[in-house]
């Protein structure tokens, strides 16, 4: 039985015993793999419909997202058949209309987001049913106003954001949420709002958050205690609000008040207001002089004397004297100046009276350098642990330059232009933790740069342009855990460039030079590296003797050698993880790899994740076993490799996974026993392969739908690649059960097979064939049983076969001889003694086993008889097969053992017996010698019919040819 009958017995053994069920995929979303069968993702269909799109996805759903879709309208019962959903998201689509009922039966429903359509207005009961609703996003679409009890039901909402809509009634937004009794957060900024006025309505005493930004606001016009309970009011950017629009509003509770980019005087403000001035942020307030600034100063510091947070930003200072900021209070937590004009800090001498700060922000400034701030009259700033000078125009940093922060653990440099960092630069900062100097020009590291920062734990210097790590550069960071040198220009390591990284964890090296894996990584990070990135450098390997570069590395769990320019690795070492036992990630994308040894990941036994995809040339091949040791693998990434073939034998010993990608390959067909034995696979992407649609797949087509544990992903718009019109998960496969291609074949083979060998079988074997035929005609009549019970009872002595030529001799000296002359033998001749009307054969082996001998009468043209052959077969038959005594040999001409060597049956007699030779007229006395020869034919027919052995044939055969006949039971040949 072929395997294709073996596998469609086992399809239908399997239909037989177990129940349908539904497959396991769906027709526009994803589920999340790693969402416990809960989560699904329907984003970027063509589906313009809602209840298509969802319509198959389980009952058990909780978590949707539904984004980036045509769809323009939501309808009535869209979501009955998802009466468990918690979280719905409906972002980014087309959305115009939203029926009444269109989130209907959705109890359980917490948060919903509408963001990103075009809404323009809503029904007032759409959300009738939301009674367990807490969050929810009309963000950016097009309403201007909401219908009276909108909300009427959402009494657990917590957060409403409806911000970059073209609302203009603040009145109707106060009554649509004025019983929302939990509603914490309203967001309505990039609206049209003009004013806060409304009503004989409030704002619900729980509301603590309401954002305002970005409106048309020129008043607030509402009642003294409408903000009563407003801890966090946003009004930034409505340059026409102005500062009588808070007389006599009741802010003692804010405590963050935003009033960026508006016309508000915050002098006045602080005058007219109840608000505790430390609450507010003064950021783009228009206090770009040293004259506001004192004069705010002054009157922060008769209403308090610390201040945990002055904001400062976005007001066009360019520059800070000592005394701007001397009648402050004393700030105690942060200076925010960021977003000014500011080209010097002037070793922030400015903040002579504030020696309690905590963190100083100087970000997007226009500095240029930071100068030495070793002198007399520097100020000390023991308590600032954060100092940012990040997106400045920085490109020195002399000795000393943080002399003045001796404390500081967090220093921020990154993006700017410092092309030199002076030797003594970061001198005294013992107690920095974190120091980010990257996106800069940076060309050398030296050892002296960092004497001092034995403390740091992070170091990011990516993005800059260093080509060589020299000699002792990071001695002193024996507590560094995290160094980031990516993106730079290096080629490679001085023998103890990285001595003293004692305690590193994570190193990123990706984006450089390098063509080789230091060594020295092995020995100087054996205990600690967890995670190192070598991406995108110009590592390549021309042959597989490479000794691993990881031998030691026994704690590294995150290893990257994504995309090495510009070749790729192109061989990847059968040795080249050695070691990596704790190794979880591997990414090796986007690499030119030829081949992959079978034991290349043999030591990675606690890999979790493996990513290959685009990572080889062309078709690959995977070996056999190369990934049997990967038995903790839960996903694997192998898209757009060229994979031609899914088998057991390379993909069977993932016995964890539960995520394959197997998308944008070019295999036509996949192994089912290959995906049966992955037990815990949970997700399987196909798409963009050339899945034939044909029998050899019509198992898998059973498999994909007919499972309930694997989804596959978008199966039911997997094409067939030979017909767009079909698809895979319902093509055709009843044919397959009756494969007439292959019986077709089978029939053709065998044709074609017999015309082969009847011709050879005709021309060897024929005469064989047709004494078989005889035989077993004869057989099957019983006719050998009837004549071998007979055989002492013959109805002749003798079955005379001869050929037509020699019937005169026949006549005129064998009948003689033998029936006459006082001889008392009885022949029998076929033209006297063969049945009239009967078969020609049937006579044939009838008057051979009615005969007690057969004499064969042979000559040249007897040789050449068909006839003659098939007598002289059914003698032999008997001669040999039935050891039966029956067979005469009478030669009337001369033959050569070469002529007679073609007749196989009558050589074969001829080896086994003596024959008699008819003595010719040409002998010296022929009367004496034919008298002789019937003499010893007639004593050949009287003896009997068991075959002597073949000593005494001999023994007889020597007798003869010395002339001594005596009587005896052999046949003799004459001379």
């Amino acid at each position: 039985m072929t395997n294709r009958s073996h596998q469609l017995l086992s399809v239908t053994v399997v239909l037989a015993a177990v129940q349908l069920i539904s497959g396991y995929s769906f027709n526009n979303c994803i589920e999340d793999p790693f969402s416990n069968q809960q989560s699904f993702n329907c984003i970027r269909r063509k589906e313009k419909n809602m209840p298509a799109i969802i319509q198959d996805l389980p009952r058990y759903a909780i978590n949707l997202t539904i984004s980036i879709n045509p769809i323009w309208n939501i309808t009535n019962n869209s979501f009955v058949g998802l009466p468990n959903l918690q979280y719905l998201k409906i972002d980014h689509n087309h959305i115009r209309i939203i029926d009444t009922f269109a989130f209907k039966d959705l109890y359980q429903l917490k948060s919903l987001n509408m963001s990103f359509n075009y809404i323009s207005e809503l029904d007032p009961f759409v959300f009738q049913d939301l009674r367990n609703l807490t969050f929810l996003s009309l963000t950016n679409n097009y309403l201007k106003q909401l219908p009276e009890g909108i909300f009427s039901t959402l009494l657990n909402l917590n957060t409403l954001i409806m911000r970059q809509n073209q609302m203009t009634n603040f009145s109707g937004i106060a009554d649509a949420v004025s019983h929302l009794m939990n509603l914490r957060i309203l967001d309505l900024c990039f609206n049209k709002l003009t004013s806060l006025s409304h009503l004989n309505v409030s704002l619900p005493k729980s509301l603590t958050t309401l954002y305002i930004c970005r409106n048309n606001l020129f008043t607030l016009g509402c009642k003294q205690s409408f903000l009563g309970f407003i801890q966090v009011l946003d009004l930034s950017y409505n340059p026409r609000l102005h500062t009588m629009a808070f007389k006599g509003l009741d802010l003692r509770h804010v405590n963050y008040l935003r009033l960026r980019s508006t016309s508000v005087k915050v002098v006045e403000f602080l005058n007219i207001s109840n608000i505790r001035a430390s609450h507010v942020d003064f950021s783009g307030t228009g206090l770009n002089n040293d004259d506001l600034l004192i004069e705010l100063c002054k009157l922060l510091k008769r209403k308090v004397k610390r201040i945990p947070k002055l904001g400062l930003g976005i007001n066009g200072i360019e520059n800070l004297t000592n005394y701007t900021l001397y009648y402050c209070p004393t700030i105690t937590g942060t200076l925010d100046l960021s977003h000014n004009n500011l080209k010097s800090t002037r070793c922030l001498t400015f903040l002579n009276k504030h020696k309690y700060i905590k963190s100083i922000n100087v970000e997007h400034n226009h500095l240029a350098s930071l100068q030495s701030c070793k002198t007399q009259n520097m100020v000390y700033l023991k308590n600032v642990e954060e100092l940012s000078y990040r997106y400045n125009r920085i490109l020195s940093v002399d000795s000393d330059a943080f002399h003045y922060t001796p404390n500081v653990k967090t220093l921020k440099l990154n993006i700017n232009s410092i092309a030199f960092l002076h030797c003594k630069a970061l001198k005294g900062l013992i107690r920095l933790e974190t120091l980010r100097l990257d996106n800069n020009l940076l060309t050398d590291l030296l050892k002296c740069h960092f004497e001092d920062n034995y403390n740091l734990k992070i170091l990011n210097l990516r993005n800059n342009r260093i080509s060589v790590i020299f000699n002792g550069t990071f001695l002193s960071l024996r507590n560094l855990t995290t160094l980031d040198l990516g993106g730079n220009k290096i080629t490679y390591f001085q023998p103890s460039g990285l001595d003293g990284l004692k305690s590193l964890s994570k190193f990123y090296l990706d984006g450089n030079n390098l063509k080789q894996i230091d060594t020295s990584l092995h020995c100087v990070f054996q205990d600690t590296l967890t995670v190192l990135d070598l991406q995108s450098n110009q590592i390549r390997f021309l042959n597989e003797e490479i000794s691993s570069p990881f031998i030691n590395l026994s704690k590294l769990s995150d290893l990257k050698l994504d995309g090495q320019r510009p070749h790729g690795l192109t061989v990847l070492p059968h040795t080249f993880f050695r070691g990596l036992h704790s190794l979880k990630s591997l990414y090796l994308t986007n690499n030119n790899i030829y081949y992959l040894a079978p034991d290349a990941f043999d030591d990675l036994t606690g890999l979790r994740f493996l990513t290959l995809d685009n990572c080889c040339v062309g078709v690959t091949q995977l070996q056999p076993g190369v990934f049997k040791n990967l038995r903790n693998v839960t996903k694997l990434i192998v898209e757009n490799m060229g994979i031609q073939n899914v088998s057991k034998e390379v993909f069977g010993n993932l016995t964890q996974l539960r995520t394959l990608q197997l998308n944008r390959n070019v295999m036509q067909s996949i192994h089912v026993d290959a995906l049966e034995s992955l037990p815990n696979l949970h997700y399987l992407d196909i798409r963009n392969t050339p899945l034939s649609c044909t029998c050899k797949n019509s198992l898998l087509q059973n498999w994909t739908v007919k499972n309930s544990h694997v989804q596959v992903v978008y199966l039911y718009n997997l094409l067939c690649p030979h017909d767009a019109k079909l698809k895979f998960y319902n093509f055709d496969t009843k044919v397959c059960y009756i494969d007439l291609g292959e019986y077709i074949f089978l029939s053709t083979a065998v044709v074609i097979l017999l015309f082969t060998v009847i011709p050879l079988l005709y021309v060897k074997l024929y005469w064989k064939m047709k004494y078989g035929y005889y035989v077993f005609r004869s057989w099957f009549s019983e006719q050998w049983r009837i004549l071998s019970e007979k055989e002492e009872n013959c109805k002749y002595d003798a079955f005379i076969s001869y050929n037509s030529s020699n019937e005169q001799w026949v006549m005129e000296q064998l009948m003689p001889n033998l029936e006459g002359n006082g001889s008392s033998f009885k022949l029998c001749l076929h033209h006297r003694d063969f049945e009239l009307g009967r078969d020609i054969v049937d006579n044939i082996v009838s008057a051979v086993y009615s005969s007690r001998k057969t004499i064969c009468v042979v000559s040249r043209n007897f040789l050449r008889s068909e006839w003659c052959s098939l007598e002289i077969q059914l003698a032999s038959y008997r001669l040999f097969d039935e050891h039966r005594d029956v067979l005469l040999l009478v030669f009337l001409e001369e033959i050569s053992e070469r002529q007679v060597s073609s007749y196989h049956r009558m050589r074969k007699v001829m080896l086994k017996k003596t024959y008699l030779q008819w003595p010719g007229s040409d002998c010296t006395n022929p009367t004496q010698a034919q008298e002789l020869f019937w003499n010893q034919l007639r004593r050949a027919m009287r003896s009997g019919s068991r075959l002597e052995t073949e000593e005494k044939c001999s023994e007889a055969s020597k007798e003869e040819e010395t002339g001594n006949v005596e009587t005896d039971e052999n046949y003799y040949l004459l001379p």
